[in-house]
């Protein structure tokens, strides 16, 4: 299974999400220091109601917390976008 669809089967499963894009943007980052240990770089577009009443900062701690995981082999750097659909509105 590739990067990406390994972040988006965990964040499937933990956020039951609305949308869900997911870009790996590791190409940029060639290179890079941390990125010599295999993990990428990628911006997660997440759209959850689970995210109801939680601030910004919470959000992305859920994220981070979700993929915790697969920070080294397949992840190094994380940009967050995490919004209710009430957000997207």
């Amino acid at each position: 299974m590739n990067k990406v669809a390994l972040i988006q089967t965990q964040l499937e499963a933990s956020f039951r999400p609305e949308h869900l894009e997911i870009i790996d943007e590791s190409y940029k980052h060639a290179g890079h220091e941390g990125a010599k240990d295999g993990g990428g770089h990628f911006v997660v577009r997440i759209v959850s109601d689970v995210f109801e009443g939680k601030s910004r900062v919470a959000r992305h701690r859920m994220v981070n917390d979700a993929t915790r995981h697969l920070f080294g082999d397949t992840i190094h750097a994380l940009s967050i976008q995490a919004k209710t659909s009430k957000e997207t509105t």
